[in-house]
C-alpha cells in the first residue's frame, strides 16, 4: 500500500514511529512532514498529503499536528478528501467503516505514540462497509 504522511512541528516523533511501523509491514511511504521541532505551518503539509490521496498517488494519508484539527481542516478543503480526526483506535476504525475516510488526522498533543500506531493500524486495515453509509458519504462533497 502507498501511504502519504505529513506533520507539523508537533509530530516528528510520531511520524518517525509510524513510518517505521508501516515500512516493517511493507508499505511505501511518501514523507511530506517536517523532521524538526522548529515551528512550521500545518496547512503546507496537510495540502500535500491531500493532493497525493486525491490524485491517486497514495491509497491513504496520515496527517499529524498538535490538536489534529488544523491540519484536518486544511486537507478537507480538497475535493474527494475525507480526513477524520481520531483519538482512539475505535474511532479510526469507524472513520473507515462508516465514513470511508481516506486520511487519518492524529492529535499529537493528546495521544501517545503507541495510540497513534494502533489508530493507523486500525485505519488502514478496516474496510468501508458501504450500504447505507455509501449514500451518506455521497452527500459529503459540495
Amino acid at each position: 500500500m502507498k501511504i502519504s504522511i505529513g506533520n507539523d512541528h508537533a509530530g516528528p516523533d510520531y511520524k518517525k514511529a509510524i513510518v517505521q511501523f508501516l515500512e516493517q509491514k511493507g508499505h511505501t511511504i511518501t514523507n511530506h512532514g517536517t523532521d524538526t521541532f522548529d515551528s512550521v505551518d500545518y496547512p503546507d503539509f496537510g495540502h500535500k498529503v491531500a493532493l497525493d490521496v486525491a490524485e491517486g498517488k497514495a491509497d491513504f494519508g496520515i496527517i499529524i499536528c498538535g490538536s489534529g484539527n488544523g491540519i484536518a481542516m486544511s486537507a478537507n478543503k480538497h475535493q474527494g478528501i475525507r480526513a477524520a480526526l481520531c483519538w482512539i483506535k475505535e474511532i479510526a476504525a469507524l472513520a473507515r467503516q462508516h465514513n470511508d475516510a481516506n486520511i487519518i488526522s492524529i492529535p499529537a498533543r493528546y495521544t501517545s505514540i503507541q495510540q497513534a500506531i494502533e489508530m493507523v493500524d486500525a485505519f488502514i486495515t478496516t474496510d468501508f462497509e458501504g450500504g447505507r453509509h455509501a449514500t451518506r458519504v455521497g452527500k459529503i462533497s459540495c
